[in-house]
């Protein structure tokens, strides 16, 4: 079992920017895939990025060129920069933790675009 923490969420302005993270409980951090998702309300939950055990990302549409993911796999832990944050980008956070069949999920973190 993997426990998945994540942290960095919280109320910011438009335009504004905000740094997701995400730690693992596990030693062998390295051989996931670190998904970042969002479930805003009323919505499915979507993919926002990942990155691969190999460091190969990617981006929904929405997202690609404001949002960065990127992994520190000393640290066991996953990030996720969020610039330009548009008040559509509001959902609670979750990561999530793959590989092959197993995958694991995080609590969530509220974050918020208004002004």
């Amino acid at each position: 079992q993997v426990q998945l923490v994540e942290s960095g969420g919280g109320l910011v302005q438009p335009g504004g920017s905000l740094r997701l993270a995400c730690v693992a409980s596990t030693n062998i951090f390295g051989i996931y895939t670190m998904g970042w998702y969002r479930q805003a309300p009323g919505k499915q939950r979507e993919l926002v990025a990942r990155i691969t055990a190999i460091g190969s990302t990617n981006y929904t549409d929405s997202v690609r060129g404001r949002f960065t993911v990127s992994r520190d796999n000393a640290k066991k832990t996953a990030y996720l920069q969020m610039n330009s944050l548009k008040p559509e980008d509001t959902a609670v956070y979750y990561c999530n933790a793959k590989r092959g069949r197993v995958d694991f999920w995080g609590q969530g973190t509220q974050v918020t675009v208004s002004s």
